[in-house]
């Protein structure tokens, strides 16, 4: 099959879809300059300290790091955070806001990232869910209370080292405080930030549940909590989806499969005449 007819399907989706849910991966972030965490290699690739320690990406999302080294652990997510703070979103976020608006079309969307990009990008902040917190807000390691807060922390790395220079505390107990982010191996996440967002996303759901269409962004299998979330909307619901990814693409007639990047497969379906024209 040509390139050129599923764009085509999708773009005729899209444009008579009664609503929108957009599901959000790590591939959505890369077109944005964010670093490809794929197997080691690519996150040794952005952190060349971690290879020289055998660490992977799961080793440095650890919750443990918090408790045993402090400075350790907010090396990692200390610099993420300021390499957040500074990303630009891609031009892939405003051809979406701009189709929402044309379209009037009412959207939600649900991402496993946790940068805050769609935020930056001016997406309503009550239509967002995301799944596995933000590096935005803070809670204690502890932790002493159920209290989340945002991270406006200040927060240098010795990226020679990747330890922080400073560590951020818990207003309440003075505790070592930590991204408000699901980790791996983490029994101490407060989730209820993210699980007031899911119950407005259900509600979403529950009024908007006639011709859905689901459009993945960069989800990949390797943690495929959105492939699934896509895929059981799909069966509950009818819903279309249509998944845009350059490696793992794959997915059963009649959903729409793209083997591309986020923001190119965005562009070439708002370049097509069914969304190009109205």
């Amino acid at each position: 099959m040509k390139l050129e007819s599923p764009v085509k399907t999708a773009a005729a989706a899209i444009a008579g879809a009664r609503s929108l849910v957009i599901t959000a991966g790590a591939g959505m972030g890369v077109d944005s300059g964010l670093p490809d965490f794929r197997g080691p290699q690519g996150f040794w690739k952005a952190y060349p300290p971690y290879k020289r320690l055998g660490i992977d990406f799961v080793g440095a999302a650890n919750p443990a790091h918090f408790e045993q080294d402090p400075a350790f652990g907010w090396g990692f997510y200390g610099h993420r955070t300021n390499l957040y703070r500074d990303i630009v979103p891609h031009a892939g976020f405003h051809i979406l806001r701009e189709l929402i608006t044309r379209l009037s079309i009412p959207t939600f969307v649900v991402t496993s990232n946790v940068d805050g990009q769609f935020q930056k990008a001016g997406f309503v902040e009550a239509e967002i869910l995301e799944v596995h917190g933000s590096i935005h807000q803070l809670q204690c390691s502890v932790p002493c209370s159920r209290s989340i807060c945002e991270n406006r922390e200040q927060i240098p790395v010795d990226t020679n080292t990747m330890r922080a220079e400073r560590i951020p505390r818990c207003i309440r107990c003075g505790a070592v405080a930590r991204p408000n982010i699901l980790m791996f191996g983490d029994w101490s996440w407060i989730s209820d930030r993210s699980d007031r967002q899911r119950q407005r996303f259900e509600k979403f759901i529950d009024a908007n549940a006639a011709s859905i269409v689901v459009l993945e962004l960069g989800a990949g299998t390797a943690i495929p909590t959105l492939r699934n979330l896509g895929e059981q909307l799909g069966r509950r619901y009818g819903a279309t989806m249509i998944r845009i990814n350059p490696r793992e693409a794959e997915i059963d007639p009649p959903h729409v499969s793209l083997a591309l990047g986020a923001l190119d497969g965005l562009r070439k379906i708002a370049a097509a005449p069914d969304l190009s024209r109205r």
